[in-house]
């Protein structure tokens, strides 16, 4: 059976039964008809997926990886902060009438920083050191910048990335593991969206870096179900479990910039049903 399904499982169940109601309390989301959004909440959960062993994509129900993918490539590869540059409506309800989400993802992605080694964007320069400096202890990003905050339309909600490589004994390839440090996350809507997304990203920064994939660990400070999303949490949970599914990188690309979508593919996914039309806190 698939791992991240236990984990997916043995997550919301911890929360559902050890969780912390916000009942009552005063909370910024709401629903559509302008009701408060209540969640159950547990603080610090931390996930780990060896993607050496198996790729994370829920077997419960479907997780689109190419949507997600074109998602995460918005963000690290176009840098870009419009939607107009992403083939989804993910993002159109925090976009102004021009599209802009503000000063955040990507456009914190786009900046470029003075370095000693000349000016480079986060991105590029992740990839800087896992090509020349490997083993340094400061690869990594962080889209939480305090002083753009009044400019961003949403506050970062998975904001920062940390890599460290490693190698086993008696093998020449070095092996890139990284920390996915989440604020708050939407465990029904977003958790599965935002592990296969990181998934696919260590995945192409491997290739290109002439690595292999370890483990991608998953840190969240408020991983919540809400209120009305638990009876269709507690439905999920309860499904029917797969094997997990063959992931498949074209291996043709080792240059980051020129992977696409359709690079990525996944086989022999069998999942459950999806569940349509959940309610989105806003």
């Amino acid at each position: 059976m698939s791992l991240a399904d236990q984990v997916f499982v043995s997550m919301c169940q911890d929360i559902l039964q050890h969780g912390t109601s916000t009942q009552g309390e005063k909370v910024r989301p709401h629903w559509e008809d302008g009701s408060s959004a209540y969640t159950i909440k547990k603080f610090g959960v931390v996930n780990r997926y060896d993607l050496s062993r198996e790729f994370p994509a829920l077997t419960l129900r479907k997780t689109a990886i190419k949507t997600c993918t074109e998602e995460m490539l918005w963000i690290w590869q176009r840098k870009s902060n419009n939607i107009q540059d992403l083939n989804s409506t993910v993002w159109d309800e925090w976009a102004d009438e021009n599209g802009s989400i503000g000063k955040a993802y990507g456009y914190q992605m786009g900046v470029k920083h003075q370095y000693k080694e000349g000016m480079m964007d986060q991105v590029d320069r992740v990839i800087y050191d896992l090509k020349h400096n490997p083993y340094s202890r400061r690869i990594m990003t962080n889209l939480y910048v305090h002083q753009d905050l009044h400019e961003m339309n949403l506050y970062p909600c998975a904001y920062s990335m940390t890599f460290n490589v490693t190698q086993r004994e008696g093998e020449d390839k070095l092996i890139l593991n990284a920390v996915l440090n989440q604020r708050s996350q939407d465990v029904l809507t977003a958790n599965n969206w935002n592990v296969c997304q990181y998934a696919v990203l260590m995945h192409m920064l491997a290739q290109v870096c002439g690595m292999q994939v370890g483990e991608l660990l998953h840190v969240i400070a408020d991983a919540h179900i809400y209120d009305r999303h638990i009876p269709l949490v507690k439905e999920l949970i309860a499904r029917p479990q797969y094997a997990a599914p063959t992931f498949r990188l074209n291996p043709e690309i080792t240059d980051f910039y020129q992977f696409t979508p359709g690079d990525v593919a996944i086989e022999n996914y069998v999942t459950g049903e999806q569940i349509r039309n959940i309610p989105v806190a806003i």
